[in-house]
Formats: structure tokens, sequence, C-alpha cells
């Protein structure tokens, strides 16, 4: 009788052989660092701004919401294949920002296309050059936590507006304080908050619990040890309530989906959406979709950082293939890269099964999908969204003087009142720059003439501890 293997007993729900010859056929940037779980769960860790946007530009503005969810599914998967992280797909804010809040004259589908392509062209230009390359290496981190800081925090004031009031995306504006007890009330988003601390806890518990054990090891553990994924089950919980609030969705859903067309760009158009949104949007994409989200990846994927490049031309290249056709603008954002980290997203398959969903969605329901988001539950939106802001704040926690966490302050508080990152950015560097200066020791040189002294090289010479 032969002795049974040590594969057959170390992988009781799948025997080594098997689970080499399936991991063989896909890529590595979508093999599991966890469990398929913890992956499904951050596939939704950015729906929290990816939805509410999408549901004012569809209202508001009349975007195809077919064509933007087959097109972002397609971009969800290269992503995920090309960088292996749960690299997100979020909209341009500033530019649905000025789309939707401009209520006298609304940004019309082709000038919101021509902001987006204008934006992305420009991005494109930094990353081919190698000057986004050359700016990530020269900016300080103090400045970049800054910007972190001041985009978390403001999504998660964003994402408690949203579970204290009822909202109207069409307007932008709050209503009327939620009700305790409703379908969408603050009870509801208050177990779900409850839920996910119970479930996910700090949120990082995941990630360094893996990282300690060996590969085989890991694989006994995932396959002892159920792991659930909590946003996952927040977000279908949501769905399941879409249907309960309005039960007539279902006569009006349509199967198919929507006619894809060129879009007709007028000279006007391109002017009108470079002067009202692509100028305000191109220092947020500069800031925040590239340098924020490559120091990002840095510290949660040490081993897979992004280059910034790579980010400025991937941003470039899904903007003017998408926005032609009527896709809304996108970027890759550093929120949405913390939303789907605190939730379990740890590789490519993260975000490739957010796209497979997406693409199914666009395909089978086309714009009819508007009816379904429509009713969504958008305390449950706030919620997700807040998580995702909290996890995106405290990337800013690893400050090591009193004079970067200044800078890092003012950067952020800056950013949120001046409602401008462009704006906290430069008086960040500003700052970092006088206090620099500061630690600069002034002395007589030859013939009267000044030279600069660091304080800390003279005590050097000294022998002295600066």
């Amino acid at each position: 009788m032969e002795t049974p293997s040590e594969d057959s007993t170390t992988t009781p729900l799948l025997p080594q052989r098997w689970h080499n010859r399936l991991t063989s056929f896909y890529p590595t940037s979508f093999r599991l660092k966890t469990s398929i779980w913890s992956e499904l769960g951050g596939s939704v860790g950015d729906l929290g701004t990816y939805i509410p946007i999408v549901i004012a530009l569809t209202l508001v503005n009349h975007l195809s919401l077919s064509t933007t969810l087959i097109f972002t599914s397609l971009y969800n998967i290269l992503t995920g294949l090309l960088f292996g992280i749960p690299m997100p797909v979020q909209p341009m804010k500033s530019i649905a920002a000025v789309a939707i809040s401009e209520s006298q004259t609304h940004l019309t589908v082709p000038q919101i296309m021509a902001a987006g392509i204008l934006t992305a062209s420009f991005l494109l230009f930094l990353g081919a050059t190698g000057l986004m390359s050359f700016c990530y290496r020269f900016i300080p981190l103090p400045v970049v936590r800054g910007v972190q800081l001041s985009q978390g925090l403001s999504f998660a004031f964003s994402a408690i507006k949203y579970i204290r009031y009822d909202q109207n995306f069409s307007t932008g504006k709050s209503n009327l304080p939620r009700p305790w007890l409703s379908l969408d009330g603050l009870l509801l988003a208050f177990s779900a908050i409850l839920f996910i601390v119970l479930v996910t806890g700090s949120g990082e518990e995941s990630s360094s619990s893996c990282s300690s054990l060996p590969e085989s090891s890991d694989r006994v553990r995932r396959a002892k040890k159920f792991h659930i994924p909590a946003a996952l089950v927040v977000f279908l919980l949501g769905l399941i309530l879409c249907f309960v609030r309005d039960p007539s969705i279902v006569k009006d859903l349509k199967f198919g989906p929507s006619k894809i067309s060129l879009v007709k760009i007028s000279w006007d158009d391109w002017k009108i959406g470079f002067v009202r949104a692509a100028i305000p949007q191109i220092p947020l994409s500069v800031l925040n979709s590239v340098i924020a989200v490559c120091k990002l990846s840095g510290d949660l994927f040490p081993e897979r950082e992004a280059s910034p490049m790579t980010v400025s031309v991937s941003v470039g290249v899904m903007n003017l293939v998408g926005c032609w056709f009527g896709a809304m603008p996108v970027c890759h954002g550093a929120g949405g890269l913390a939303g789907q980290y605190r939730f379990g997203g740890r590789s490519g398959a993260s975000v490739l099964f957010l796209g497979l969903g997406k693409l199914v969605l666009g395909l089978v329901f086309g714009n009819s999908f508007m009816r379904i988001l429509g009713e969504f539950p958008i305390g449950i939106l706030g919620v997700l969204l807040l998580f995702s802001g909290i996890e995106l704040a405290m990337a800013s926690r690893d400050m090591n003087s009193k004079e970067e966490s200044f800078v890092m302050l003012v950067c952020a508080a800056v950013s949120l009142t001046g409602s401008s990152a462009a704006l906290g950015f430069g008086c960040g560097i500003i700052l970092f720059l006088v206090l620099k200066l500061r630690e600069m020791d002034f002395s007589s040189g030859f013939l009267g003439g000044g030279f600069i002294k660091s304080k800390s090289s003279d005590a050097a010479e000294t022998g002295l501890n600066p």
C-alpha cells in the first residue's frame, strides 16, 4: 500500500499537482496573494467613489452608463494584468465636479470627453518623456503625504455626509437628515460600519499574517480559514435592498448592451472642455492619480511599486481610447487603491473580478442598469467610502520628525480649505524649502563673500551630534 503524499495531506481542498496545473494557465499578476474571498471583498473597495459620480454624470449630463461600464471593465482587467496590484480605475473627479455642479450651463458629453482627452494627452506626454519620473524623484515625502492626507479626509467628510443626509446627485447637494429606521437609514449604515470593523479590524491582519508564512503554510491556512469579504457582503446587501425599495425595477430592466458610437467634438467643445474642466483636473491627476498612487503602491506593495511613467502612460492611453466613444474620463487614484487594499485586495485578481462584473452588467443590462443604481442605498456607499478615505489618510502616519509633520499638515490644511490639491502642494513645497533653508548656517567666506554651510555638517566636523 502506498503512503499518501505530503501534498494530499497538506492541501485538502486541491491536490498540489492540480493546483500547479491550474495556476500555470493565468498570468502572475492575477495569482491570488491571499484567498479568493479577500480579493472579491477588495474588488468593491472603491465603489463608494465610483457609483455616486457615475450616477450623477448619467442623470445630469446624460453620460452613457453602458459605455462607461464596458470600457472601465476593460481598463480594470488590463491594469490588473499590467500592475499586478489592485490598481483602481476611478472617475476624474474635478471634471465630474465641474460637469455636475455648474447648474446653469452643464457640460455636454462632447465637452466632458474633450476635457478627458486633453488631460490624458498631458499625462501621456509627461510619462512618455520621463518628466513625470523626474518630478517624482524630487518631490519631498511630507508633501506627498499631505496630498494623501487631504484626499483621504475629503473622502471621509463626503462619506459622513452620505451617511447623515439624503443626497441629490443631480444637484450635488445634501437634503434632509436621514431617519434612523428606513431601508437607507442611519441604523443600516451604523450596522454596516460595525460589521466591517468586527470582521476586518484595522484592515492589516490579512497582509501581516500572510507575509510571515511560507507559501505552503499559507495554502494550508487559507484552506482551513474562511475569510469573510465584508465589503462584498455589504455591497450585495445594498443590491438586494434596491429591489426591496422599488420592486418595479425588474420590469424596467432591458437586456442587451446599449449602442456605442463615436463622439463628435467641435472646436468650441475643445475650448470649453479645456478651460472649464481640463485646467483644474490636470494638477489633481498629476498629484493624486500618479505621484500619490505610486508612493502608496510602494508603501503597500514594496515588491511591485508602480512607476510614475507607467501610471501616467496608462491614464493617457485609457482616455485617448475610451473618451472618443463616450466613456467617462478616468484615472488611477490613491483613494481607490487604499480602499481595495483595506477590504482585502492584494493582487491584480481583485480588479479582474471587478472588471468582469462591470462587463457582465454593461453587456446584459446596458443603460437600464441605471434603475438599480438609482435605488442603491447611499448610506452604504458612504460606509465604503469612509473606510477608503481613512485608509488613505493613515498612509501619512510615517512622518519621523516634527518638521515633516508640520509640512504635511499645512499642505493638507491648505488643500482642504482651498479646495485645491495644487495650491496645497505649492504651499507644501515652499514651506519644505524654507525649513531646509533654516537648517543652513550662513557664514562669511573669502573676501567677505558668503557661503552656505549646513548645521549638520558643521556638527559633524566638530564631532558633535546634530
